[in-house]
């Protein structure tokens, strides 16, 4: 059946990424969101559900409730335990997952499209949205297990550097949370269930499908799996993130790589600059071997292997962001160097060579985004959930294409100022 599936896919993948996308978008009787897309090529269905439980809706010391609850939720539900979930979906050939992280918690399905897969495929999944079991066993391993990840996790800088860039990022904001092996250990039954109950509702869901299927039968799914989820509202989102303050924070450890990061909060989905910023941090940082920072900082001067910048933007103001290792007695230099970078480009924008070479990298990848029904309900996933326009897709290298000089110029300069950057170092002298 891998196989299968694997030539199925292969042979479909050139075609999707050439049509043209057309999403469809509705809401059930008691409020999900609905993105469906047509993709008759493949016998098979994705499903994915968004929810906003992600972890900035841990409560006030409860870090780490959402991925909790979000791990536990199909291992038992309805009148199946985990094994039980995990024997029904091998016999159909199905695939159940998901993730959660700071913004949404999701739950997957990839099943055939045949009537006698389909159907207990979705039963499984509409159990686990509406009736987890929160066993008290299962919830003592996974817990148990988190706290040990944890607990490793705080031996290596880089995830060191992670947690205390975050939480310099956003002092006083729920993005800056983190769970710790206290706050992790202390979560209760009670906790999972008030969590479950209160965000993963109809109202708080985006669903978005991805198959072959007609229309009639995404309304149908839909339905069969919002109604299994009580009605709810969104949860209401906390106070903006404060605009970053310049801080540095250097951390003690006896690795002989420096970890750094660099970066503040800058855009959230669906701002107007992502296009220019997402174009100017190609030439900056995004780009790989052709971008300054990796021609500045390694090229020139050797102080990094891999040198990158990014921008995430999410429900709210997300993180521009710039990373490397180098050695610990370079780490001075290479922040300089990183600064000097920065600041270059935040004054004088990309040339007009390299803004060229952006645009023809991003536009021509893009069908590469597109090429299976996983990364497409990826994309469908993210216009649903963030709530942006049905033609995203259809405008993406358009708007891409429209980006100037002076766009990238004056993106940067209202979103990234070097003066305010925040600063972590682990294990540089």
């Amino acid at each position: 059946m891998k196989r299968l599936l694997t030539a199925i896919i292969v042979l479909a993948a050139a075609p999707l990424a050439l049509a043209g996308v057309t999403i469809e978008q509705w809401t059930t009787a008691n409020g999900a969101r609905v993105n469906f897309v047509a993709a008759p090529a493949l016998p098979m269905l994705d499903v994915q559900i968004d929810f906003a439980a992600g972890s900035m809706f841990d409560p006030e010391g409860k870090a780490g409730l959402a991925a909790l609850t979000r791990g536990v939720l199909d291992l038992g539900a309805g009148e199946r335990d985990e094994t039980a979930i995990a024997e029904q979906l091998a016999d159909l050939g199905a695939a159940l997952g998901g993730s959660a992280d700071t913004d949404r918690a999701s739950v997957t399905l990839r099943t055939l499209t045949a009537r006698d897969k389909l159907e207990p495929a979705l039963a499984v999944l509409r159990d686990v949205l509406h009736r987890p079991h929160f066993a008290a066993a299962v919830l003592e391993r996974e817990q148990a297990r988190t706290v040990t990840g944890l607990k490793e996790a705080m031996t290596r800088p880089d995830s060191i550097a992670g947690k205390a860039f975050w939480e310099a990022l956003y002092p006083g904001h729920p993005y800056g949370r983190q769970a710790t092996p206290e706050s992790v250990a202390a979560l209760t039954r009670a906790d999972l269930v008030d969590f479950h109950q209160r965000l993963y509702t109809a109202g708080n869901a985006s669903i978005s499908l991805v198959g072959q299927l007609t229309r009639v039968q995404a309304e149908r799914i839909a339905e069969q799996l919002s109604s299994a989820l009580p009605a709810g509202t969104p949860p209401a989102l906390p106070a903006a993130p404060a605009p970053a303050r310049a801080a540095t924070q250097a951390i003690a450890h006896p690795a002989s790589q420096a970890h750094i990061y660099l970066g503040l909060p800058a855009i959230e989905r669906g701002h107007p600059d992502f296009y220019p910023l997402l174009v100017g941090n190609y030439t900056l940082g995004g780009g790989g071997f052709v971008s300054r920072l990796v021609q500045e900082v390694r090229d020139k001067r050797g102080f990094a292997y891999s040198v990158y910048s990014y921008f995430a933007p999410m429900r709210q103001a997300g993180p521009f962001q710039i990373g490397l290792q180098t050695q610990r007695k370079q780490a001075r230099e290479a922040i300089k160097v990183v600064r000097q970078v920065l600041g270059d480009f935040v004054a004088r924008g990309p040339s007009a060579e390299e803004l060229a070479a952006a645009k023809a990298n991003l536009s021509g990848s893009f069908p590469l985004r597109l090429d299976s029904n996983a990364k497409l309900l990826a994309n469908v996933a993210v216009i649903g959930f963030y709530g942006l326009p049905a033609d995203y897709l259809d405008h993406y290298r358009a708007n891409i294409e429209a980006v100037t000089v002076d766009d990238v110029k004056a993106a940067f300069s209202r979103h990234v100022r070097p003066a305010d950057l925040v600063t972590v170092t682990v294990a540089a002298d």
